[in-house]
């Protein structure tokens, strides 16, 4: 885990230290990335010879971004891309195009309610990233890790996120 990380994930934990705000984040980022891979998964392309979608190279900058801040989040962040990713594809295959913009434009509503909703009623303050754009990107690892330490992996997250290990055991 890098220094910068550390540093920025410390930072965010102070404006995520409502559970039930933390609850509303899981929901809100898993549909907000959904929500911005599904139209991108419209558009296949070839690349290096292997057929793709748009959405996948779009995925690949901040994916690499996840894996140079801590790699086994970056890791645990890829599986749970591809789920979604394969979650979008099979969306785009069998729906209208109109019914895809369609739980797009509900995806967004709801994430984005989800969030606001986390942070205005269960935390009383403004979003992290109104303070600091960068934590747009941290929202995934701050859920990812909060996973892992709940299924008693990362003492080191445990320490950055509660203050203490909650039981971790690595």
């Amino acid at each position: 885990m890098s220094s910068y990380f550390r540093r920025q994930l410390a930072d965010y934990v102070e404006y995520h230290r409502d559970p039930w705000n933390c609850a509303m984040h899981v929901f809100g980022i898993v549909f907000l990335f959904l929500a911005a891979v599904l139209p991108l998964s419209l558009w296949s392309i070839t690349v290096f010879g292997f057929q793709t979608s748009v959405a996948t190279i779009a995925v690949v900058p901040v994916l690499i971004y996840w894996f140079l801040l801590d790699f086994a989040l970056g890791a645990a962040i890829l599986g749970a891309a591809i789920v979604l990713l394969s979650a979008a594809a099979v969306i785009v295959g069998h729906a209208t195009t109109a019914g895809m913009w369609s739980l797009t434009a509900i995806l967004i509503v709801v994430g984005v309610a989800s969030q606001i909703i986390g942070h205005r009623v269960f935390e009383r303050r403004q979003p992290a990233l109104v303070d600091n754009p960068t934590h747009l990107l941290l929202g995934p690892m701050f859920v990812m890790a909060k996973l892992l330490i709940a299924l008693g992996f990362r003492r080191d997250l445990a320490i950055i996120i509660h203050g203490h290990p909650q039981g971790a055991t690595s």
